[in-house]
């Protein structure tokens, strides 16, 4: 399994992005997807975190109410909705993936892409 994101950039803030998480290999195994991110000189946290057919999600309370996960499972995809940007959501957003349901909740993911840059400007 490999993972792609995509979708990163600048905005100003008060803006919106969406970011796109690629999978190639064998995405019918995986039951748990999800978006960490790491800002400068601080620990990786999660965004959101969002099972196969989105019984479950786990969302940030940083987050709730601006940010959306969803996935595509036609396209092999997972998505993060970004709205009202804040310059503290600055950060390098990552997209992990696992065959396990319970990495939603865990955190313990297989598969990790390789990271976009998202930077919000004031």
């Amino acid at each position: 399994v490999q993972l792609q994101a995509s979708g990163g950039g600048l905005v100003q803030a008060g803006g919106s992005l969406t970011l796109s998480c690629a999978v190639s290999g064998s995405y019918f195994a995986i039951n748990a997807m999800s978006w960490y991110r790491q800002a400068p000189g601080k620990q990786r946290e999660l965004v959101a975190a969002i099972t196969s057919g989105a019984g479950r999600t786990n969302i940030a309370d940083s987050v709730k109410g601006r940010l959306t996960i969803s996935r595509n499972n036609a396209k092999n995809a997972v998505y993060l909705q970004m709205n009202k940007l804040k310059p503290e959501d600055t950060a390098v957003y990552y997209c992990a993936a696992d065959t396990n349901y319970d990495a939603v909740e865990t955190g313990k993911y297989e598969y990790w892409g390789q990271g976009t840059l998202v930077t919000v400007s004031s």
